[in-house]
């Protein structure tokens, strides 16, 4: 459907960008891989310097998950280069993910983020990407909110474990509240099987069972 923003569940759109590692073909460049794209208001900013530093330094949390990150911002490539040489120089954090410089706000406008009433920079969004270049997850975060990245590397654990099992997870899964580091088994889908999950240890209810990993 053409003049909206991709929707999760739907392929990530194919597009050519410029980054500080070259020129790439989304989602091509990461075939095989998942990656993390996340866009940021504008280089040399606190909150999204913040950013930068926490997105690093998880870096290779991401990779053992074979998972890429790839910023970007409306900002030119070299605003970007001497950003990342800034944060290294200042900072004691080297960049070493991509940033995309969409300078003329092509891939803003493709996947809806210029949000006029937040003014005319792109707003904090993540995109996580799957390796059939599937749309997984759309985060948006306004400008004065900077993003937990915790969060986001749990969200792409969480898909691991969700692919691989075939269960989904709880709220604040591995510590929920009320299953600890558990699993939700999906719902019975007949009459037999809803009646042995009665009164079964690890249900709640038919509808309602959790186990261990």
């Amino acid at each position: 459907m053409e003049g909206r923003i991709p929707l999760i569940g739907e392929d990530f759109p194919a597009m050519k960008v410029k980054t500080t590692h070259g020129v790439m073909n989304l989602p091509e460049a990461y075939k095989g891989k998942w990656f993390v794209l996340f866009s940021h208001p504008g280089d040399f900013t606190p909150v999204c310097t913040t950013e930068f530093v926490g997105f690093q330094k998880r870096y290779e949390a991401f990779r053992e998950l074979n998972c890429e990150l790839i910023g970007l911002s409306i900002d030119q490539v070299f605003s970007h280069i001497k950003w990342a040489e800034w944060i290294e120089e200042k900072l004691g954090v080297k960049i070493e993910f991509p940033i995309i410089a969409d300078d003329m706000g092509e891939v803003g406008k493709t996947l809806g983020l210029i949000h006029p009433a937040k003014g005319s920079n792109t707003v904090r969004a993540v995109f996580i990407i799957d390796p059939k270049g599937k749309i997984r997850a759309i985060l948006y975060y306004p400008q004065e909110l900077g993003r937990n990245m915790d969060e986001i590397l749990r969200m792409v654990k969480g898909f691991h474990v969700v692919d691989g099992k075939g269960v989904a997870l709880p709220a604040d899964w591995p510590n929920s509240d009320l299953v600890g580091d558990h699993v939700i088994i999906p719902p019975a889908s007949d009459v037999k099987t809803a009646e042995e999950r009665k009164n079964k240890e690890g249900c709640y209810d038919w509808w309602f069972c959790h186990k261990s990993l």
